[in-house]
């Protein structure tokens, strides 16, 4: 297996830092900062925001809930090292009240203390991380419908719902009422590992209606909303990386997206893109300052 090395300086607030990150030959993965190595990779989220946006994103519209949770999951840890202390700890205990499952299963003993435990230790952190989205989530499924709206032009409303089987009882009841699917499954099926943001097209289903370019519309509003919610909260705008995605947008959004990022932002951004010509064109048309990198492949 081959190992690489990165190295670079970063100004963050007028202050700069020495990152490194290595892949080892053997598979070990370390990342320094200062001259100094994480115990934890977890130390790092949130040190240095970045929102990157490219073409495989869009399985946050198409695909399941997992993928909407990751997103939310991860733009939260950054924002507050509490959330992302209570997700470990639940997808640990999850991970355990699982296994336990299963084991009653094959020995066919049911231990109901040792489950109560692990109810009650479950319910801990997944009460907070509830908590944690459904307050965040009123602010920001506002801004990302807004943003929809600007970027796309469309005249159709978008919808954003928080899903949650919290919404209605408390974890306590919640685990209690499916105790006996739970059983059946051998897996945990009540909890917020269940969560889902539900997305609406003029009230029908976004992902069963929506044209390409609404869906990449509903993407960059996404990320720009995380990009707007990370630069209020720290300060300064995150690092913006939007990786191959002109294709199949059309000119209307292409230069909505442009605008907002090149003219509104005052970031530092990085484009990738396959055509030189139709991204120069658009960003003249801007009248912004850009530096053109073109990488010519090797035969």
């Amino acid at each position: 297996m081959a190992g690489f090395r990165i190295d670079a300086t970063v100004n963050k607030r007028g202050h700069l830092h020495h990152l490194v990150c290595i892949l080892r030959e053997t598979g070990k993965k370390e990342f320094w900062v200062n001259d100094t190595v994480y115990d934890k990779f977890s130390e790092h989220i949130g040190k240095f925001p970045c929102v990157m946006i490219a073409p495989d994103d869009v399985q946050i519209i198409t695909e399941g809930s997992e993928q909407r949770r990751r997103f939310l999951d991860a733009l939260l840890s950054q924002l507050d090292h509490s959330y992302l202390v209570n997700l470990i700890n639940y997808n640990r205990i999850l991970q355990q009240r699982n296994s336990l499952l299963k084991s009653f299963a094959e020995t066919r003993v049911i231990d109901n203390n040792l489950l109560e435990v692990l109810n009650e230790q479950l319910g801990n952190p997944g009460v907070k991380i509830f908590e944690k989205r459904k307050s965040f989530l009123q602010h920001f499924i506002p801004q990302a419908e807004d943003f929809y709206q600007r970027i796309s032009g469309d005249t159709y409303q978008v919808e954003i719902k928080y899903e949650s089987q919290l919404q209605e009882t408390s974890f306590e009841s919640l685990l209690h009422q499916l105790r006996e699917k739970d059983l059946l499954f051998q897996r945990t099926n009540g909890g917020i590992h269940k969560d889902d943001l539900e997305i609406f097209l003029s009230g029908g289903s976004f992902k069963t209606i929506a044209s390409q370019g609404q869906r990449k519309s509903l993407l960059f509003a996404l990320k720009l909303t995380e990009f707007e919610v990370l630069k209020t909260t720290n300060g300064f705008p995150p690092l913006l990386l939007l990786d191959d995605l002109f294709e199949k947008l059309d000119r209307v959004r292409m230069q909505n997206l442009l605008k907002w990022v090149c003219k509104e932002n005052n970031g530092q951004i990085f484009i990738t893109d396959t055509h030189r010509e139709r991204l120069e064109q658009q960003l003249n048309s801007l009248g912004v300052v850009y530096q053109l990198i073109e990488l010519s492949g090797q035969a």
